[in-house]
């Protein structure tokens, strides 16, 4: 009996053996394991996504949003997508609604979707340190039109650090300011199409290699260093585009597909007070003509004023501006831009003109006639400061009659 049990047992880890070392050979041949995919958590709770994170070996962080929309404690965002392969020790953000914003909040964090937005204007961004120019600051030239590398990655940092976030200029002017609760929203705009707002070294497989330190180089940059910037820019061309002809059409459709958007900024660059109005109409027209040859129905339909003329909306120019025409096809721009001083309106107060905007010139003045740190300086008192929800306009009791007609729910603190 003995003898027997032995031989049952025997036959038995012999029977392991083969059952594991087939499973490893089946491995070892098809050099493949078990794929597992993401699952949707979307809508389901913060306990059943703590679940599955448990059940996946995922690394969980929970990020706590308010939301007028999605009942609390319920999941709004996951960082990894549905049915993407997930593997053991990922990293998985998801983003759980506190529900609705108590008023106390509102007040304890200065909500005020009737403050200021900064449109920053830049031209040139030149690969050089600040102690290599002979002016103020990061400032290439007098006038402090071009900017060094070195104070634009300074920009962005400081304009991160001090609770701005991005947002699309064409958002700012249809009046959706989407950043997240106690964050301000902020602009950036770049004039002239300059080589270095964006500067191709070569292709590589049939993509652009970019300069990292040309200007989106370094917004590149930052979308890695900062996912929550919400990293974007309206970039304004004239007829020669981005300066490098053999690459210029694959640069207009690279940035409209990551992110950036297109703007009109004429063809020659004229001033507006110094033609008349069939040059005018050809010189706006002109440049969406031409960007529907190249991105048609991508770009927006917004023009950056050369020199910031004409200076009043009542110059005879200024309807051929907002309407112009080219071979039977009309124009119609919604939104034109000044060379500007200081942060804008909001969209909801009821001196917001999209037609005639101001923009803050990104350059240093050791914090006088309106520079990047005078401004901000002002802003502290007036900036808009957001309740995270894009659907709602929250404003103080006192701010009542500053705000303009909206579809958008109201809730004065």
């Amino acid at each position: 009996m003995k003898l027997r049990k032995k031989r049952v047992v025997g036959l038995l880890l012999i029977l392991i053996v083969l059952v594991v070392g087939i499973s490893f050979g089946v491995k070892q041949l098809t050099g493949k394991e078990k794929v597992v995919r993401m699952q949707d958590l979307v809508h389901t709770t913060a306990s059943e996504g703590k679940e599955y994170a448990k059940e996946e070996n995922l690394k969980l962080k929970i990020v706590y949003e308010y939301s007028s929309e999605i009942p609390k404690d319920e999941i709004m965002e996951q960082s990894i997508k549905k049915d993407s392969v997930i593997h053991p020790n990922d990293d998985l953000v998801l983003t759980v609604s506190k529900g609705k914003v108590p008023i106390e909040e509102y007040q304890e964090n200065n909500i005020d979707e009737l403050g200021k937005v900064p449109i920053m204007m830049y031209h040139g961004i030149e690969n050089m340190k600040d102690s290599e120019t002979e002016y103020t600051g990061g400032n290439v030239d007098k006038d402090g039109y071009n900017r060094t590398t070195e104070s634009f990655r300074d920009d962005l940092e400081f304009y991160y650090q001090s609770g701005y976030r991005m947002i699309r200029l064409s958002d700012y002017v249809d009046g959706k300011i989407d950043v997240p609760f106690g964050k301000s929203p902020i602009i950036l705009t770049f004039d002239d199409g300059k080589e270095n707002n964006f500067k191709v070294l070569g292709k590589k497989d049939g993509k652009l290699e970019i300069d990292p330190d040309c200007a989106v180089g370094i917004l590149e940059e930052f979308k890695e260093k900062y996912p929550d910037f919400n990293v974007t820019a309206t970039f304004f061309v004239n007829e020669t585009l981005f300066q490098q002809p053999e690459y210029d059409e694959d640069i207009l459709k690279w940035l409209v597909e990551h992110g950036y958007d297109i703007g009109n900024h004429t063809l020659t660059h004229p001033d507006f007070m110094q033609i008349d109005q069939q040059e005018s109409n050809e010189e706006v027209a002109g440049i969406y003509a031409l960007l529907d040859t190249i991105i048609p129905n991508k770009y927006v339909n917004i023009v950056a004023l050369p020199f910031g003329s004409p200076y009043k909306m009542s110059h005879e120019n200024y309807n051929v501006i907002l309407n112009s025409k080219y071979e039977d096809k009309t124009y119609t721009t919604k939104a034109a831009l000044r060379v500007g001083w200081e942060a804008e309106w909001s969209p909801f107060d009821v001196d917001f003109t999209p037609q005639f905007l101001k923009r803050v010139r990104a350059y240093d003045h050791d914090g006088t006639e309106f520079d990047i740190e005078m401004t901000f300086k002002l802003l502290e008192k007036n900036r808009y400061i957001s309740d995270g929800d894009d659907k709602t306009v929250v404003i103080p009791k006192d701010k009542q009659q500053d705000l303009r007609e909206t579809d958008l729910e109201v809730i004065a603190y």
